[in-house]
């Protein structure tokens, strides 16, 4: 399988990890009325590309690589411990439960996927949150760490809009058109966050935070974040 071959499967949205249930706050925003256009939807998404957590997960796929080829290449090694720490600390930056929840959904649905495609962690871990199952996802496909960035948040993005699409509503061109004017931010964020130290970097996403909060407190709900 080519690289590209390899992230076209990994952002793909027929992956079976439940992406297209969550909405990340956006459902609250529209509720709220504070989302009502496919500009403001752009001048938010632009925002947490800049400024939010998913930011700080794409510059941990590079320190969260190594540990995870450390584990795999010597399983009674640091790797693990390490992958561990770092795990926990990304899960720990999201203020909201159902948040924390989505992150160990989709992360346990992807490495469960890897071993049913024969690519497990030694001992068949399958507790890893979204992040960490999305590096070693990458690992088993032969994807260069920047690739896997910019696909991270490519990925990202694309749910969003999605989520955004289904609530707004926006029409299905608009959806397209916000992804190609993220495209540039997208690519420039993947190259520059792979050299920076995640635990260097802070979320000033205090509105998406808020959001996701109050997602659990809305009376009726489509998404499950």
């Amino acid at each position: 399988m080519s690289s590209l071959q390899g992230l076209l499967q990994l952002v793909s949205p027929a992956l079976p990890v439940g992406a297209f249930s969550y909405s990340e706050g956006i459902e609250v925003l529209v509720q709220h009325g504070r989302m009502a256009s496919a500009a403001e939807v752009q001048d938010w998404l632009a925002a947490e590309l800049q400024r939010g957590l998913v930011r700080v997960e794409a510059a941990a796929l590079r320190p969260m690589g190594t540990s995870l080829q450390r584990w795999r290449d010597d399983p009674g090694g640091p790797g693990q411990s390490d992958v561990r720490e770092l795990d926990d600390w990304l899960l720990a930056q999201r203020e909201a439960l159902e948040m924390r929840q989505q992150q160990r959904q989709m992360g346990r649905s992807l490495m469960q996927l890897l071993v049913d495609l024969g690519w497990s962690l030694p001992g068949g871990a399958l507790d890893l949150s979204w992040p960490a199952a999305w590096c070693w996802a990458g690992l088993c496909l032969e994807l260069e760490v920047e690739t896997l960035a910019q696909g991270y948040l490519y990925s990202w993005a694309a749910n969003q809009i999605s989520a955004a699409v289904r609530l707004v509503p926006l029409g299905p061109t608009e959806g397209q058109r916000l992804q190609l004017a993220l495209a540039p931010l997208i690519d420039g964020q993947g190259r520059q966050l792979l050299n920076q130290d995640p635990m260097q970097l802070s979320s000033a996403g205090l509105g998406a935070g808020l959001a996701q909060l109050q997602h659990a407190e809305l009376y009726s709900r489509l998404f499950r974040s």
